[in-house]
């Protein structure tokens, strides 16, 4: 989390009273972490200034402005892959997610800004580690002294327990431990479960992932994703969280992300037994429209 603002700061312009402070904007649906942080942090370098919607317009956008990007890929709630919308931003884009057995890989990643953390590569989110990789130097001297001055760098004890693992995954790699063909068939399953459920509903849907080649197994893979985007589609049920709630399903409503109480989302990234329930849950839930008459479907 640390990362997210010391990358904002370190790719604002210097602060002085002759250099207006760049505007940190995503695209809706975001991780609401990066509205609350930069609105936090407040610094005279920076403020934010909204989703990408308002400044896509040539007629909002001054050419003279700093943009400073959020990009998450995959992204956080709905799973899809992204680039950043703003020609000329500067991109912060966040990989927590780009692990072959969340997504597929299209391609190394290689933008000049980029995010990733052990919490979504090996479920170790406890020990809050993550890195950027950081392509211009000054950049990266920028990011290297706001952590150092802010929070002195993650501690030895936290750098040498994510150094094993990084080793242990790397030496199984394409091997019978591998971690990532072992998540991916827990998490295809999980998908592909939920997915033959919710397909016989009216009710709610699903975001739609067809099946991508993936560079890093060199086959089409099957989707895999972290969370499901929930969209509830009968009229009366304009508060999905609510609708979900009432049924037992806890997820984290749209309104987070700035998407509207018509979404909400579901975390597929949880033990056996949670899912499992989570399951169960949605299937009674499922099952229990087809004794219901809807209003009407959601236009939305």
């Amino acid at each position: 989390m640390q990362l997210i603002n010391a990358l904002v700061y370190a790719l604002s312009p210097e602060g002085n009273s002759a250099s207006p402070p760049a505007s940190v904007v995503a695209t809706v649906p975001y991780y609401p972490a990066y509205k609350s942080q930069t609105d936090m942090f407040d610094g005279r370098e920076y403020r934010w200034d909204g989703t990408t919607a308002t400044w896509s317009n040539s007629g909002s956008r001054n050419s003279t402005k700093d943009f400073i990007e959020f990009v998450t890929s995959p992204n956080n709630p709905d799973t899809a892959l992204c680039e950043p919308v703003l020609a000329g931003s500067s991109a912060i884009v966040d990989h927590a997610y780009y692990w072959p057995h969340l997504t597929h890989i299209p391609a190394p990643a290689d933008e000049d800004v980029m995010l990733f953390t052990t919490s979504k590569l090996s479920g170790h989110a406890g020990s809050r580690f993550g890195w950027a990789l950081i392509r211009d130097e000054n950049v990266a001297k920028r990011a290297l002294s706001y952590v150092e001055q802010s929070i002195m760098g993650a501690s030895r004890d936290t750098q040498l327990r994510i150094l094993k693992i990084l080793k242990v995954i790397l030496a199984n790699l394409h091997g019978k431990e591998d971690i990532f063909a072992f998540g991916y068939e827990v998490m295809r399953s999980r998908w592909r479960r939920l997915n033959a459920v919710v397909s016989r509903s009216t009710r709610i849907s699903l975001q739609k992932i067809p099946p991508q080649y993936c560079t890093y197994f060199n086959r089409i893979k099957e989707p895999s994703p972290a969370y499901a985007w929930v969209k509830c589609e009968w009229e009366e049920d304009d508060d999905c969280y609510e609708t979900l709630l009432a049924a037992g399903i806890i997820s984290r409503s749209g309104t987070f992300y700035e998407a509207g109480a018509r979404y909400t989302r579901l975390s597929l990234i949880k033990a056996q037994d949670d899912f499992d329930v989570l399951l169960e849950r949605i299937t009674e839930f499922v099952d229990a429209e087809h004794g219901r008459v809807p209003a009407a479907s959601s236009s939305m």
